[in-house]
């Protein structure tokens, strides 16, 4: 804009000194001039014309480490080329999505793919597809946007966990993780087709009629314990910032062990208080691990209300038999014996405790700053000990989470890890 309006001011000083002088060349600069501005504007302004666009994304969900297709079309039915095309894109996504510029023959198309890395979970925003021509003078652009756009909400890595194990149900005589099995039990969960060798016994008529084809029962061969995980957002506990930030792991883990127990078959539920309070029933199956993967992948550390109110109200929410898990940077003692009180209604506590000075640490080392003066590190590592010391004493096991290690290496089940709580 501020280009055109100086190519203008220049015209009309030129024309200015033509009336002046008098001189013959000047006023056929002039003239050339203005048949150049005017073509040009009329080159802006009927490049889109005739033109159709159209971008759409390959998926609105995905996981940290995948990558997101925008896919994008141009199409022109004018009897003129079209020399020059922008196209992009605007989005908050960690990662631009990448633009081009193309030209157009008559009646002619190009489709092209743009890829973007996900980097960070979290729900972002890629808006309408932008087209953009102009003049080769670039006096003169028209803009068109295409499309209503669309959001893309990005859930966080499940990392596995070969060697944790949950505990039993609290029903006697339960088994130590939950499976389909070819048994007769009471313990009806799906239906699937039916495969040759299934006994007759199993084939569900109902199902098999809605179907038009036959449909056999599964059963589970145990009950197991249900998982309640507690996400402390609490921004007055956590600490760090970017990849290392306690909030980070916070949210890896709970992923990661609420993962664990939906892939064994356990009926899993959720609560945290951020700006809000977001309670999510324990259910079982790929529709409960959408809820909880899209609570974890907008969870930011906003919250104002402490891991110990946030238990005690959870209480009333779980049933004899449950597991309740504590995800928490926190080093406030408070919350330990809402946590173990637990036990007296047969419900089995276990805290996942995020190591908020390794964390601080691991943030200094990896922006090149000084590390953490002795006489801050030591007095929070001490408070780290007491709290485990605590832990230990109300009989609720432990583990501490640091940045330097894998998920899969610290949350280890040990032979003297937490045994099922009988009612």
């Amino acid at each position: 804009m501020l280009r055109t309006l100086g190519f203008l001011l220049t015209v009309g000083l030129v024309i200015t000194a033509a009336a002046l002088t008098g001189a013959v060349e000047v006023y056929f600069f002039v003239y050339l001039g203005l048949v150049v501005i005017g073509l040009a504007y009329l080159l802006a302004r009927r490049g889109l014309t005739s033109l159709e666009a159209g971008s759409w994304l390959d998926r609105q969900h995905a996981t940290v480490g995948d990558t997101l297709t925008v896919t994008y079309t141009l199409r022109s039915s004018a009897r003129l080329p079209k020399p020059w095309l922008e196209t992009h894109s605007p989005s908050t996504l960690p990662v631009s999505i990448p633009g081009r510029v193309i030209s157009l023959r008559p009646h002619t198309s190009r489709t092209w793919a743009a890829r973007v890395p996900l980097t960070h979970r979290g729900q972002y925003r890629v808006d309408a597809m932008v087209v953009r021509t102009g003049d080769p003078f670039g006096l003169f652009e028209s803009v068109a946007s295409v499309g209503p756009g669309a959001a893309v909400l990005v859930y966080p890595t499940v990392q596995p966990l070969p060697g944790w194990q949950l505990p039993t149900s609290a029903i006697e005589g339960a088994s130590a993780r939950a499976q389909h099995g070819p048994h007769l039990t009471p313990l009806v969960t799906s239906v699937r087709p039916y495969t040759p060798g299934d006994a007759f016994n199993r084939i569900h008529w109902r199902s098999s009629a809605r179907h038009q084809e036959l449909q056999v029962k599964e059963f589970d061969i145990e009950p197991t314990a249900d998982l309640w995980v507690f996400v402390d957002l609490d921004r007055a506990v956590h600490a760090g910032s970017g990849e290392t930030a306690t909030i980070e792991s916070t949210v890896d883990a709970a992923a990661a062990l609420a993962g664990h127990g939906l892939a064994d078959e356990r009926g899993v539920g959720m609560e945290a208080i951020g700006l809000r309070r977001a309670v999510i029933a324990t259910d079982r199956g790929a529709r409960q691990q959408h809820k909880i993967m899209g609570l974890l992948a907008v969870a930011q550390a906003e919250g104002s209300t402490p891991l110990a109110e946030l238990l005690m109200e959870g209480t009333s929410r779980m049933r004899r038999g449950t597991v309740a898990l504590a995800v928490t940077p926190s080093l406030d003692r408070s919350w330990v014996a809402p946590l173990a009180a637990l036990r007296r209604a047969g419900i089995a506590p276990i805290a996942c405790l995020i190591d908020p000075v390794a964390h601080v640490s691991a943030g200094l080392a990896a922006a090149g700053l000084q590390p953490l003066d002795p006489s801050e590190r030591e007095p929070r590592e001490q408070e780290l000990r007491a709290l485990q010391h605590l832990l230990a004493e109300h009989d609720v096991h432990c583990h501490v989470i640091r940045p330097d290690t894998s998920l899969g290496e610290q949350l280890v089940t040990s032979r003297n890890g937490p045994m099922a709580v009988r009612a």
